[in-house]
């Protein structure tokens, strides 16, 4: 009688299996509609337009800077260079580089800085697409989320 029971238990534990991978498969497929992952192009046509972003430390927080370098290397941009300045700012800001402003959009959707947050200020002597300034307001943007 017990191995008819295992005979019958089977099937359902392989159904289960099977049923989890499913549930788990369109949890991932729906979370990458709500959320795609942003490209770290400026023009998605060309591989070698990776968009290069310089992180300036604002927090006060020591070592915000790096962990938002390798935050944003993970997701394929180039973080060229990283600085602190002993001035605090209130509010972790995106800052347009070269007028382009869906590259520095795409850097703020990544950190999770809202649109609004997104300025222009040109300096085509930076030789990067955007600024992120990260202010006190760490705590709140996507690296460092627990």
């Amino acid at each position: 009688m017990t191995l008819k029971r295992q005979k019958q238990i089977w099937p359902w534990v392989l159904i289960s299996v099977l049923a989890t991978v499913v549930v788990a498969f369109l949890v991932s497929f729906v979370l990458r509609l709500v959320s795609p992952p942003v490209s770290a192009l400026a023009n998605d046509d060309d591989p070698r337009s990776v968009i290069q972003v310089e992180v300036v430390n604002s927090s006060g927080v020591k070592g915000a800077g790096r962990f938002t370098l390798e935050y944003l290397r993970k997701r394929g941009f180039d973080v060229v260079e990283i600085s602190t300045t002993s001035e605090l700012s209130r509010r972790s800001i995106v800052v347009d580089r070269l007028g382009d402003k869906l590259s520095a959009r795409k850097v703020a959707l990544t950190m999770g800085i809202a649109d609004s947050l997104v300025s222009t200020d040109i300096d085509s002597m930076r030789f990067v697409r955007a600024t992120v300034l990260l202010g006190t307001d760490i705590d709140k943007l996507e690296p460092f989320h627990d």
